[in-house]
């Protein structure tokens, strides 16, 4: 299964604390040698102040070793600069949790008013610095491993500091940071939302920059979206939204995709398949497309899966693609809780296409394309027929599935082919344009993007 981990290009765009739960992970899947993945781990923590973990880590790397001496000499200047930091803030949250002052910021979370600013340094002399040294304090502690402290900080910084403030930006990627690793799933989405709209708004940087932020997004997004219960739905929609309406305007995240990420296809494809709302006919017929287009710098089981099913219509080749997708689901560490939900719906979907080619099934044939036994493949099918999902009946003498009628009238099929033609054209010229305009500095651009990308993350660095 190493062939298909994505830890390797998922872990260059997250933060290093954020790569720790998927080592976690893969320690418990066996699929790499252990020794490999606590030198990994080890090797992470070198960059961090969590001396007492990479302690552990180096334990067990060497059973019989003596704890290393720089590391008992960084534990002490880490202790040092921890009581200092917090010496200097603590005078500011002394201040802020009186009640008025707790009240003004509450208040000021939703303005951009430096009004609690200039009430906290009126009533209770805290100083800019001050709150300088609270942003500092933060990363500290989270680089320390406390993340719920590290979350209530920089929440209280983004609330006394306007929107264009400096360390504004850091600020929303490590609250972010904090709450995925806290697993507080809500908090998360509301920090996730807020900095993407931080992202959107922003006009003060490079346009390399500016892909840089969206790659970055669209890989811990992963967490939220996963987790979260509006997360699949959300993860459709930031990815095909513009692809699947009228106007059918540029989709900056989709642009971001394939650019950088194409691996992220994946993920992209199993919350198509997953989630019933999104999975319909066009929203399937875009992201095959985006599939097929980007084939030459991805491929896995999942998106190999849609293209039997949709490109090349081969049922067989679903069905054998459908039995790896099974061990690419339990062995990812985003995937894994979903897997039962992916084949379930993967299932379907072939039923739904083998359905349109054919008006008499026998059973048994079609139990061997959905992986299952003939009386799991009748009962299944009773279900679907029961919830008014499928137009069919079962002749249980002859062991067939009979379709009902589903043909389309020759009216109804030129609407059809001929629905949205006007924009899509339209948007086919503008595309034409804009890849004109650009083709000529695009080299340069794909040439800085591979030197200035190495790794670097927004919030600890």
């Amino acid at each position: 299964m190493a062939e298909y981990d994505l830890t390797a290009k998922l872990g260059r765009y997250f933060d290093r604390h954020l790569v720790f739960p998927l080592l976690e992970f893969l320690t418990e899947r066996n699929i790499f040698d252990e020794k490999e993945i606590l030198q990994a781990k080890y090797d992470l923590l070198q960059f961090t102040t969590m001396v007492d973990f990479q302690l552990d880590i180096y334990k067990k790397l060497h059973p019989d070793g003596q704890e290393p001496m720089e590391l008992i000499e960084k534990r002490e200047g880490i202790v040092a600069r921890f009581n200092e930091l917090s010496e200097a803030v603590q005078p500011l949250l002394d201040a802020v949790v009186t009640e008025d002052a707790a009240r003004l910021i509450e208040h000021q979370r939703n303005s951009d008013s430096m009004f609690t600013l200039d009430y906290l340094k009126e009533k209770f002399n805290i100083e800019r610095s001050m709150v300088n040294d609270l942003y500092a304090f933060a990363r500290y502690v989270y680089d320390c491993g406390d993340y719920s402290r590290a979350a209530t900080n920089l929440g209280l910084y983004r609330a006394l500091v306007p929107n264009n403030d400096k360390n504004m930006m850091s600020c929303l990627w490590g609250k972010l940071a904090s709450e995925i690793l806290m697993q507080r799933w809500e908090d998360a989405y509301d920090d996730l939302n807020r900095l993407k709209d931080a992202i959107e708004t922003s006009n003060s940087r490079s346009s390399l920059e500016s892909l840089h932020q969206r790659t970055w997004f669209i890989h811990w997004s992963l967490f939220v979206y996963f987790n979260h219960p509006k997360g699949r739905d959300d993860l459709v929609q930031l990815f095909l939204s513009s692809t699947s309406s009228p106007a059918n305007q540029t989709n900056l995240y989709l642009n971001t995709l394939q650019t950088t990420a194409p691996h992220l296809l994946r993920y992209l494809a199993a919350a198509v398949i997953i989630n019933p709302r999104k999975k319909n006919e066009r929203t399937l017929r875009e992201l095959v497309k985006i599939i097929q287009q980007e084939s030459y710098a991805f491929r896995d089981p999942i998106t190999e899966f849609l293209e039997c099913l949709y490109v090349h219509f081969d049922f067989d080749g679903a069905q054998k693609k459908l039995r790896d997708c099974t061990a690419v689901l339990n062995n990812d560490f985003f995937l894994v809780g979903c897997a039962e939900e992916f084949m379930e719906n993967a299932r379907l979907l072939i039923f739904e296409t083998f359905c349109r080619i054919h008006h008499c099934i026998k059973i048994d044939m079609l139990a061997e394309k959905l992986n299952m036994s003939p009386d799991e493949a009748e009962r299944w099918i009773v279900n679907l027929i029961r919830n008014a999902s499928l137009d069919a009946k079962i002749d249980s003498q002859q062991g067939t599935v009979v379709m009902g009628s589903q043909a389309l009238s020759p009216y109804q099929t030129i609407i059809e082919k001929t629905k949205n033609l006007f924009n899509r054209t339209q948007n086919l010229a503008q595309n034409s344009e804009r890849k004109r305009d650009t083709n000529a500095n695009w080299g340069n651009y794909q040439t800085q993007l591979s030197q200035t990308n190495s790794g670097i993350v927004p919030f600890i660095e």
